[in-house]
This record gives C-alpha cells, sequence and structure tokens, in this order.
C-alpha cells in the first residue's frame, strides 16, 4: 500500500477499532465499527477503507467485496456532520476548510466504489441514510433486509442529497428521487427494494450464511464483471425466504401517480401548489389528501435554500455522468459550508438535546433568489478539482440496473408493446426472465396496475 496517497494514511487520533477488515477464502469484508454512533462515517474509516479497496483491486486472491455495519441498529447511519458543525462554529473558516477536506476524501471514496472492477456488495442492514448510503447505493449489488431504513435527510439539516444523490435519485423511477430529496421520506425493509433503492431483499438472519456462500464461489480467470455479478446474483436467491406478509410496494397506485404529478415540476413554489391542490380536492382520495398534508407540512421544516438547490441539483444531476457527479457536489458542498443553515440545521436537529427546531437564514422561499440558488452551482475561479481514484470507468446510467435488481417502468413498457398479450403473459414472462427473483411479481403487477388498461380483445395497452 505503499502507492496510497499521503491523505489516505492514519492521522494522530484515528481510532484503530472503527473498521474491521476480514477475509474468508476470495471474500474481503468490511465492517464499519461504531455501533455507538450507529456506525457513522468519519475521516478516520475513509482513511482505512480507501487503501484496503485499492489493496482487493490488486489481488488475485480477492474476488469479493462485501461491506456491512456492526451492531444492529446501523448500517451506516450518515457522515459525522455533527463534528463538522462544531469545528465550523468553533473555528469560522478553519473549520469550513477542514469539512470541505472531509467531503472530498469522502467522494473519493464513493467515486471508488462507484467504478470499483470488482463485485461489491453492500449489506443495508439497518439504517442507511447520508454517508451510508455512499458507501451502499453505487454498489452494482445492494441487499435490503427487514431491518432496512434508508433516507436522505440533508435537506432538514441545511445541506444537499451528497454522496452521489445527484447521480442516483434523479435515476429513480419517475420522480422517486426528487420526492425523497426533498422530503427526506425513509424507505423501510422490501420498500427499498420495489423503490429501487435495493437489487434483492433477505433475511437478516441469513447475512451471514449468505457471506459464507459467497465465499464458497470460485470464478474463472476470464469471467467479466457482468458473468461474476450474475452468479452472485443467482446465488442470493438461494437465501430467498420470500416477502415479508406478502408485502407490496407502498409507493405505487394513486399515491405513486400523485407523486410523479406533484413533483415533476421544476421550482419548489410549483410543487408546493401542486400538493395544495392535492389536498384541496374533492375528487382526490382521502389517503392522497392525508399524503399531501403531510408532504406539505414536511417541506414546511425544511430549510428553504436546501430545498431549491436540491431541486436544481436533481434537475441537473440527471444529465452528470458520475465523474462529473462527485465533482460537482465537491464544489456545492464547500459552498453550503459557508452557508449558515447548515451549522444552524446539524446543531437544532442533530447536537440539542432534545432537537430544537432550525433558524433558517432566509426563513422563507421567496428569500431565496434564482442568482442565490445558481451561485451553488458555479464553480468559483481558482477552485481546486477534485481528483478522483479511478480514471475512465464513468458513466451515464448504472452499467448492471437491468439484469441485477426488479424491473424498471421502462422494461415492462417494452414487453407491453412488443406484441399483444395478456396481463398475467407479461407478468410470468418477466418472473421468468428474472429466474423467479423475489419482487418482480408484485413489482410487475404495480406497474401493470398503474400504467396499462386493457383493448376489447382483452390485451394489455400502455397508456400514453
Amino acid at each position: 500500500m505503499s502507492d496510497i496517497h499521503a491523505e489516505f494514511k492514519e492521522q494522530p487520533g484515528d481510532d484503530p477499532d472503527d473498521v474491521q477488515f476480514n477475509t474468508l477464502y476470495g471474500v474481503r469484508t468490511i465492517q464499519l465499527n461504531r455501533p455507538k454512533k450507529y456506525n457513522a462515517l468519519n475521516g478516520s474509516m475513509i482513511r482505512k477503507i480507501i487503501p484496503r479497496l485499492k489493496e482487493y483491486q490488486k489481488s488475485a486472491l480477492a474476488s469479493i467485496i462485501v461491506i456491512g455495519g456492526a451492531g444492529p441498529k446501523a448500517f451506516c447511519a450518515g457522515g459525522d456532520v455533527s463534528q463538522l458543525a462544531k469545528d465550523i462554529a468553533e473555528n469560522g473558516e478553519t473549520g469550513q476548510t477542514t469539512s470541505k477536506s472531509y467531503f472530498g476524501l469522502e467522494y473519493k471514496l464513493d467515486h471508488l466504489i462507484a467504478t470499483y472492477p470488482k463485485p461489491y456488495i453492500a449489506y443495508l442492514d439497518g439504517i442507511t441514510m447520508g454517508g451510508g448510503v455512499g458507501l451502499s447505493v453505487h454498489a452494482p449489488i445492494r441487499i435490503a433486509t427487514e431491518n432496512t431504513n434508508f433516507a436522505m435527510p440533508e435537506t432538514g439539516i441545511g445541506f444537499f442529497p451528497d454522496v452521489g444523490g445527484s447521480f442516483f435519485l434523479p435515476r429513480l423511477e419517475g420522480f422517486l428521487g426528487t420526492y425523497l430529496a426533498l422530503t427526506s421520506e425513509s424507505l423501510k425493509g422490501v420498500q427499498a427494494l420495489f423503490a429501487g433503492v435495493a437489487t434483492h431483499y433477505i433475511d437478516s438472519s441469513v447475512l451471514s450464511n449468505l457471506t459464507a456462500r459467497l465465499a464458497e464461489l470460485v470464478f474463472k480467470d476470464y469471467d467479466t464483471l457482468h458473468t461474476r455479478l450474475r452468479i452472485i446474483d443467482r446465488t442470493i436467491e438461494e437465501f430467498n425466504t420470500g416477502l415479508p406478509h406478502n408485502e407490496s410496494p407502498q409507493l405505487a397506485g394513486n399515491l405513486r401517480l400523485a407523486i410523479d404529478y406533484c413533483f415533476r415540476y421544476d421550482t419548489v413554489e410549483k410543487i408546493i401548489s401542486a400538493l395544495e391542490k392535492e389536498r384541496d380536492s374533492a375528487q382526490a382520495p382521502p389517503q392522497i389528501k392525508e399524503w399531501a398534508t403531510r408532504t406539505l407540512a414536511k417541506l414546511g421544516e425544511k430549510s428553504p435554500t436546501s430545498l431549491k438547490v436540491t431541486l436544481r441539483q436533481m434537475r441537473l444531476g440527471a444529465r452528470w455522468n458520475t465523474a462529473e457527479t462527485f465533482n460537482r457536489e465537491y464544489h456545492i458542498a464547500a459552498k453550503f459550508m459557508r452557508h449558515p443553515d447548515f451549522v444552524n440545521g446539524v446543531s437544532a436537529r442533530l447536537i440539542h438535546k432534545p432537537a430544537t427546531k432550525a433558524k433558517w437564514q432566509p426563513d422563507t422561499l421567496e428569500g431565496v433568489t434564482n442568482d442565490h440558488v445558481e451561485n451553488f452551482f458555479k464553480i468559483d475561479e481558482g477552485e481546486d478539482s477534485l481528483n478522483l481514484l479511478t480514471q475512465g470507468l464513468d458513466y451515464d446510467r448504472y452499467p448492471f440496473e437491468r439484469d441485477l435488481g426488479l424491473p424498471r417502468e421502462e422494461h415492462v413498457e417494452q414487453l407491453v408493446k412488443a406484441r399483444a398479450r395478456g396481463r398475467e403473459d407479461i407478468i410470468n414472462a418477466m418472473v421468468e426472465a428474472k429466474e423467479g427473483k423475489i419482487g418482480v411479481r408484485e413489482k410487475v403487477e404495480e406497474i401493470l396496475g398503474r400504467r396499462t388498461g386493457m383493448n376489447g380483445e382483452g390485451n394489455v395497452v400502455w397508456k400514453s
């Protein structure tokens, strides 16, 4: 590991035990080990993980990387933003510079994961938020359990959904990503699978058995990454114990239609107006009216600056590749370190016990001008760029998305439009194509129910 840059070497004060690494035949496990802090990610941990990943990348003996968290509650509850906010509050510009350096280090790790040339598997067993999302969502294989609690809560602390959220969230189906980014809504258990956040779902009780089974896999030297991931995919399905209580997608039907309708707009004001119309509509179902009321209340608690910057981020990020994503987020994060909402939000929500209401500056959407928002996306002259650790492996879409996750709407649409067929024929074709993968039937049924109708001959037709 002598070629690893000095910024990744251990520093005074680093905890020697905050990450644990183990070997089981060809599997290399990474366990975040700060359970009392919900495995919150800090610089000490990142400085350990990056060199190990680079080492595993070069080793012919390391075939599969598995990352998880210690303790029963969290995979990783986020970056240690409380410490960053305290540093800024106490040390001003010096603290801002230190915090910017931390985010640069974190984003280098996230980008390394996103472009990693070997199978990388994340166990989302427990709370998975903020920095924990960066360690997991860019992995080709992301396993949810009954304990999964996924969210991006940054707009509530005066920040923005970083760690590659600019890339991941806009590429979720419809406007789910925008909804999750602005509201901080959480996805629990198998709902992370249905929403596309996870690629697999198994019970947490079999994770250790799965790791042992993965260690038995032997790949051929000429197997491509795609081939290896397909083998792993089929291996994970060996541990399929079914959906919990036959649970179906929750962000579905009329609710999903309402999400896509309300969060399609390019200004926060128009989104709020659409939600108000749903709330006040005499035709809207009661559950949609209640949802709109709750969502408006949630948005009212968020930083107005964070809301507007995040919405703009969702629209621009849909066009960024992975390298541009992390470079852009690096500069956006630096701007937030200089904005009062970050320290105010983190202090109010995470440091004060009990939590208090944050005092946002400005405290209204009207006070956040377009120029103010656009300034977050300008790269100032003389600003340093992020020196990413991987070159030439960037992409515009996740390369293994179609093969490893549940079917997406566009996949079902293609099948429906390919030739005339009935509803059950389409479902069976999708289940067969996915080799009986857990959740496929439920996901396809939801899509068909929301996006299709039947013609006079009993065949499914796609609604435009």
